[in-house]
């Protein structure tokens, strides 16, 4: 087998998750896109390794254990975004990645924004308490 067959079939399985996680809103289905782009990684890394074992009598069979680490690796990932999607959306009722942006603390929308603090030009704060404490001392 030409390894052309492969990497044109890795290069539409990567594209295809590529357009999976830009747009989809849903995050169980961003995560199924990283799991196929990692699959057309593997794959390529098994037909290169393929590729190259033809031509060195000894391989070390490095492109397969690339591939094994990278399926070790996307299982703890799944494992991990799935327990934290599910916790979303017990929390929240929705998986849409649009609306988990609503997950930030109110009131903070802009961090360079200093109008509604007390500073004293040094970048600390003081609170009315202790400003009353140095008054009265």
């Amino acid at each position: 087998m030409h390894l052309a067959y492969p990497a044109v079939l890795s290069a539409l399985l990567f594209a295809t998750g590529l357009y999976g996680v830009l747009a989809r809103r849903n995050a169980i289905l961003v995560l199924m896109s990283v799991e196929l782009m990692l699959n057309a990684v593997n794959l390529n890394l098994v037909a290169f390794d393929v590729w190259l074992s033809k031509t060195a009598r000894d391989t070390l069979h490095s492109g397969q254990a690339l591939t094994l680490f990278t399926i070790a690796i996307a299982a703890a990932e799944i494992g991990i975004g799935l327990a934290i999607v599910l916790a979303v959306h017990r929390n929240r009722g929705t998986a849409d990645i649009d609306r988990l942006r609503d997950t930030a603390e109110p009131g903070n929308d802009d961090p360079d924004d200093d109008s509604d603090d007390d500073s004293d030009g040094s970048g600390s704060t003081r609170s009315e308490p202790a400003e009353k404490a140095e008054a009265t001392a």
